[in-house]
């Protein structure tokens, strides 16, 4: 479709070599949901962050997440102004179309807790009162899975309410010498898109059609997660509705009117991985929840 193409186009002037990281934040926006973005410092995970935001022209505000962070910090805070003997709401960074939470990971878990309802509601609650969040909203946020210290991790809450977790990995070689020679500055593009073509394009996603067969066979999938020895926690109903709505988005983005088996194939690690946590009882306590995915995706039968 037009607004994917286009938006596409626009990363791609700013991050090259990486067309399927682009393509599944794609897919990721177009769903309507967030992206985690876990991979080591400095290859590309801000610059895919702002490059996004820029190409489609909303609002962008990035937050360093840091261990003193406040969760007035990120909603915002009721000010008392005298003159008008009243409080008046002063907005938080989370009040744009994109937010950046960079190494959300170094926040305390009170100030982690502060994004759970944006993410899943798309508003903010301030001393009882709900505030809307703009449309589209989307947190990219970011975090290192290596350095431990001074990190508290991402409960299974918060960690469900990401659509997608993407790895972005190093820049080829020829991509890497193109930025040491300066060639390729890696500036955000310009706008080519508006927040409301962005809208349309989600709506127009939620109506690709889902065979039944499928939606069978996406229940079984996230349901052998649940029941896997190796698994201390499946994948949630949530995170089926997630992995279902980024099929329907990459069916969209691909020209086709409903999901087919790929889709949901293609996206079974960047979707399910991040929900399920690895038993730690069991004799092979290091295999990596994506090699269960792969698993669980490999032995569960395929619609005939």
């Amino acid at each position: 479709m037009a607004t994917a193409a286009a938006i596409a186009d626009a990363v791609r002037s700013a991050i090259a070599g990486k067309d399927e990281i682009i393509d599944l934040a794609l897919v990721a926006l177009l769903s309507g949901g967030h992206l985690l973005l876990e991979d080591m410092p400095g290859v590309g995970k801000s610059t895919l962050a702002r490059s996004l935001a820029g190409a489609v022209g909303g609002v962008f505000r990035r937050i360093q997440f840091t261990a003193d962070l406040l969760p007035a910090d990120v909603l915002g805070v009721n000010v008392w102004r005298p003159q008008r003997e009243a409080f008046e709401f002063r907005e938080g960074p989370l009040f744009a179309n994109f937010v950046l939470a960079d190494e959300v990971n170094r926040a305390p878990p009170r100030t982690q807790s502060a994004l759970l309802e944006a993410m899943g509601e798309q508003q903010i609650s301030v001393d009882g009162v709900s505030r809307p969040l703009p449309e589209p909203f989307m947190v990219i946020a970011t975090q290192n899975p290596l350095e431990h210290y001074g990190t508290y991790p991402l409960p299974e809450s918060q960690r469900d309410r990401f659509v997608l977790r993407l790895s972005m990995g190093y820049a080829a070689a020829d991509v890497e010498a193109a930025l040491l020679q300066g060639t390729n500055t890696g500036e955000a593009p310009q706008a080519v898109v508006s927040p409301e073509d962005v809208l349309a394009a989600q709506r127009a996603a939620r109506d690709v059609f889902l065979h039944a067969d499928l939606a069978t066979y996406a229940q079984a999938v996230v349901q052998a997660t649940r029941e896997h020895p190796r698994a201390r926690l499946g994948v949630s109903t949530r995170g089926a509705l997630a992995w279902v709505s980024a099929a329907r988005a990459r069916a969209m983005l691909q020209g086709r009117e409903q999901v087919a088996l790929d889709d949901l194939q293609e996206l079974a690690v960047p979707a399910l991985a991040h929900r399920v946590l690895p038993s730690l009882a069991s004799d092979e306590a290091s295999a990596s929840s994506e090699e269960l995915i792969r698993e669980v995706t490999a032995n569960v039968p395929v619609p005939r």
